[in-house]
């Protein structure tokens, strides 16, 4: 037997998210003078989100969806450029067409159980956000989903990719993240400041940084010296989101 136990929730506009911990279940007896039977509750460390629709949409990753029901209508939709909704085995930025699922209407989705950590945000008209290539989950209907080039590109191509997801407009989106939310490191640039890091360690920024991407060091042999491949070089004003504590073993939460 298991149970859903609601984590946490956001709304925005007709689309609500809900994140939701998997738990089994057993009974335990309880002596006394009238035994008893109290459940106890442990976690599984998967996690289910549900999504509730009133007259609103919400594209999906496509492979996600575990059942839906409601007056809830379906559509495969296409981005023409990257692989960024697609679980496929193929390189970022790799030009090739991928597509999700849009579903519309008034009702409820669920999807599929997984032990992925996930981070609920919303933004508002003026906003746009860079997402990591692995990070896109879903997106409320009203958010155009697109895909950034880097333009400011130094040095021998690496495996960090030159495109990346964008998301640009209104509204609610749900990404993957490889740790805990409670370990996700934002740092708020001012105007001029910079900061350079490992893109493996670059969850999502902020679209009004201006991103050079390059070797930590001019040269090749200072390069190979320096052992970083290509590292991001962000100028403010914005905001980056890490995750600093993205090790191999997983999350420390």
């Amino acid at each position: 037997m298991s149970y859903r136990i609601k984590l946490s929730e956001e709304s925005y506009g007709g689309l609500k998210a809900e994140l939701y911990a998997i738990c089994a279940v057993r009974n335990q007896l309880i002596q006394g003078e009238e035994p008893r039977f109290r459940e106890i509750y442990a976690d599984t460390d998967m996690r289910q989100i549900k999504f509730t629709l009133s007259n609103d949409s919400v594209t999906l990753e496509p492979g996600i969806l575990s059942y839906a029901h409601g007056n809830l209508t379906f559509q495969v939709v296409q981005q023409q450029q990257g692989n960024f909704l697609s679980r496929a085995v193929r390189g970022a930025g790799s030009g090739e067409s991928a597509f999700g699922t849009l579903v519309s209407g008034t009702g409820e989705v669920w999807t599929e159980p997984t032990n992925k950590h996930f981070i609920f945000a919303s933004m508002e008209g003026n906003d746009s956000m860079m997402l990591d290539d692995k990070a896109y989950y879903a997106a409320q209907g009203s958010l155009k989903l697109s895909t950034h080039t880097h333009k400011k590109v130094q040095g021998v191509m690496s495996g960090n990719g030159l495109m990346q997801p964008r998301l640009d407009g209104a509204g609610l989106f749900v990404i993957e993240c490889p740790v805990s939310v409670h370990e996700v490191e934002v740092l708020d640039l001012q105007p001029g400041q910079t900061a350079t890091l490992d893109g493996d360690m670059m969850l999502m920024f902020t679209g009004t940084m201006e991103v050079t991407l390059g070797p930590l060091v001019r040269g090749l042999r200072n390069s190979l010296r320096s052992g970083e491949g290509l590292v991001y070089t962000m100028r403010g004003p914005g905001q980056v989101f890490l995750t600093p504590t993205h090790i191999t073993a997983g999350s420390l939460a």
